[in-house]
C-alpha cells in the first residue's frame, strides 16, 4: 500500500521535501464536465450571456487559478509553470461542455493539482457567468486524465 507523504512519522502535516528529486519535464491533463439546459448551452455558443464570452473568461480564470494553486491547496509547492492551456469541447446533443486543462513544468514535483484546479475554476466561472439563466447546472467528473514525468512515470486514467 502506498504511503501518505504529507504526514511525518508522528502524524503531523508537512510539505513534502523534494530537495533530492530530479528536475524533469512534468505534464498533467485534467478533465471535467458542466451540464446545463439547452437554452443555456445555446446562449453560451452564440455568445449571448450578458457577462461576456463565457469560454474566454473561464479560460482565463482557469489559467490564473493554476498559477495560484499553492495558495489554495495548503501543502502544494509553488511552481514556475511553463505552460497552462484550458480548452472546451461542447456537446450539443448532451447540452454539456467538457473542460480540459494541460499544465507543464520543469520541476522536482508534478502539476496534477494545478491541472485539476484549472478545470475546477473554469467550470465554476462558467457557472457564475450563467447562473442568472440556469441555476441547475451540474459540474461533474473532474479527474486527472493523464500525467507524465518524475519517478512514478506515466499515469493514464481509464476511459
Amino acid at each position: 500500500m502506498a504511503k501518505l507523504t504529507h504526514f511525518d512519522k508522528k502524524g503531523r502535516s508537512r510539505m513534502v521535501d523534494v530537495s533530492d528529486k530530479d528536475v524533469t519535464l512534468r505534464e498533467a491533463v485534467a478533465q471535467g464536465t458542466i451540464s446545463m439546459k439547452a437554452e443555456t448551452f445555446a446562449m453560451i455558443m452564440h455568445k449571448k450571456m450578458k457577462k461576456g464570452d463565457v469560454f474566454e473568461v473561464a479560460r482565463l480564470a482557469g489559467i490564473m487559478a493554476a498559477k495560484r494553486t499553492f495558495e489554495l491547496i495548503p501543502l502544494c509547492h509553488p511552481l514556475n509553470l511553463t505552460s497552462v492551456e484550458v480548452s472546451f469541447h461542447p456537446d450539443a446533443k448532451k447540452n454539456q461542455v467538457k473542460i480540459e486543462s494541460r499544465v507543464k513544468v520543469e520541476a522536482k514535483t508534478g502539476v496534477e493539482m494545478e491541472a485539476l484546479i484549472a478545470v475546477s475554476v473554469a467550470a465554476l466561472t462558467m457557472y457564475d457567468m450563467c447562473k442568472a439563466v440556469d441555476r441547475g447546472m451540474v459540474i461533474s467528473d473532474i479527474k486527472l486524465f493523464r500525467k507524465s514525468g518524475g519517478k512514478s512515470g506515466v499515469y493514464q486514467a481509464e476511459k
